[in-house]
């Protein structure tokens, strides 16, 4: 296999939605009650529900941008790239970087679609979830159904309503679902307990991954205000290991052998001391933490094999260890439009670290799983050899998709006339209330 051959999917990429979101799924008194995309006194965007407003419309949209200009900027949309919040440019974007398809999680909305959690009137959050999901269905992924992978977000404030939810999306044939790797942080009960049985049930009856995105529940610490920010950045898949190890000692995994977890920006390089540490503490401990009462026979290495997926950006060392992860447990992302997006130049990034892996290890990282796990039938859709890193590329050159770095002139993290300097935590913090307050 060469690079050009490989077809690549993005098991992780972010939409910045624009201000029509509710625009075609209500009307009336819902459509009123909506949440709106604003202006706010510096002329950045915000979005505003149930009377809180939201300064987090393009903070990470920076794909594209000069690097000297990452940070909370942009803070509006039309200094974004188009792709961003465009789903006809994001294709473009998608071509020019030789990704065939996509799965897109929300931003306003949160990530975990946290924003309708908590929200204090329910009952309209409960109609605004479903129109979120009915938009990104029907108009993001359904206006190029071949490149889209399409992921649901659930009012799990409400049981019986979640359950009719991922029935409902399944029947659309959405297969993905998002919620938070650690509810307790949102004030909601432990995976451990009895309250999320129905949900349990609903993914397995339906095939439904649930996926859990860094930051939405276990994060990475800031050491200290003075800590360089780097040193967040560079920790952040790790974190995802705390969230790991609670879901992989889940009783409920034994109960639902099916059940399909995915981790989603979360690397795969410390996968394989994770999972012989919890056999080596389950051998080691069992006996008094009476684990065997759920995991019977099988180790935790066994359950994580079974059950669990992630994926990574450039994880070069994860891939020299791809055995003892399983070549079935790995995806690939993007992060688009994230700072950490490989844009345009994924394949060549992807390709360096993997060319060593068999074609068909390839195959799997890049495309196969992914579809497999989202029950996705691209090729159903578009055939195979318009969908290959060289057949995309060709195309956005025909198209003449435009790569110029975009600049703004955005403020720079550091006071003006400061001295270059590590950027610290502090400055980040900063920042972010800084444009919080412009809202």
């Amino acid at each position: 296999m060469k690079m050009n051959d490989m077809v690549i999917i993005s098991v992780d990429d972010h939409i910045t939605e624009p201000g029509s979101v509710f625009d075609n799924q209500l009307s009336g008194a819902d459509h009123a009650s909506a949440p709106k995309l604003n202006v706010g006194r510096d002329g950045g965007n915000y979005w505003e529900y149930q009377g809180k407003k939201l300064r987090n419309v393009a903070l990470n949209s920076v794909t594209g941008r000069v690097r000297e200009e990452y940070g909370f900027e942009p803070t509006h949309l039309d200094q974004l790239r188009k792709g961003c919040y465009d789903v006809d440019a994001r294709v473009g974007d998608m071509d020019v970087n030789g990704i065939a398809a996509s799965l897109n999680f929300p931003s306003f909305a949160g990530i975990d679609g946290g924003l309708f959690h908590r929200a204090a009137d329910k009952t309209q959050a409960l109609v605004h979830m479903r129109a979120y999901n009915d938009w990104h269905i029907d108009e993001w992924c359904g206006a190029h159904p071949a490149r889209f992978i399409p992921l649901g977000i659930l009012p799990l404030w409400d049981m019986a309503e979640t359950t009719k939810e991922v029935r409902r999306l399944a029947d659309k044939g959405c297969f993905a679902v998002t919620m938070s790797e650690n509810p307790t942080i949102g004030g909601m009960p432990g995976i451990h307990t009895d309250y999320w049985e129905p949900l349990w049930k609903a993914v397995s009856d339906c095939g439904t991954a649930i996926c859990l995105h860094i930051g939405t529940g276990n994060v990475s610490p800031h050491c200290s205000p003075e800590s360089p920010v780097e040193a967040n950045i560079t920790t952040m898949p790790m974190a995802v290991a705390f969230g790991a190890a609670d879901w992989m000692n889940m009783a409920a995994l034994h109960r639902y052998p099916d059940l399909k977890i995915c981790f989603s920006e979360s690397g795969i390089g410390w996968i394989p001391y994770l999972m012989e540490r919890a056999d080596y503490s389950h051998e080691q401990h069992h006996v008094w933490t009476h684990s065997k009462q759920y995991f019977g026979d099988m180790k935790p290495s066994e359950v994580f094999r079974r059950h669990f997926t992630s994926c990574f950006i450039d994880d070069a060392y994860g891939l020299r260890n791809i055995d003892l992860i399983g070549e079935d447990n790995i995806c690939y992302e993007v992060d688009y439009p994230h700072s950490d997006a490989p844009w345009p130049n994924a394949p060549e990034i992807l390709w360096k670290s993997a060319q060593h892996l068999t074609d068909s290890q390839i195959d799997k990282i890049t495309h196969l799983n992914a579809m497999r796990l989202y029950k996705f039938p691209m090729f159903d859709r578009m055939p195979r050899a318009e969908l290959t890193v060289g057949a995309l590329r060709a195309r956005a050159k025909a198209a003449g998709v435009d790569t110029t770095l975009i600049s703004t002139g955005g403020a720079a993290p550091l006071a003006e006339g400061e001295k270059p300097r590590p950027v610290t935590s502090a400055d980040v913090i900063a920042m972010y209330t800084k444009h919080a307050a412009a809202a």
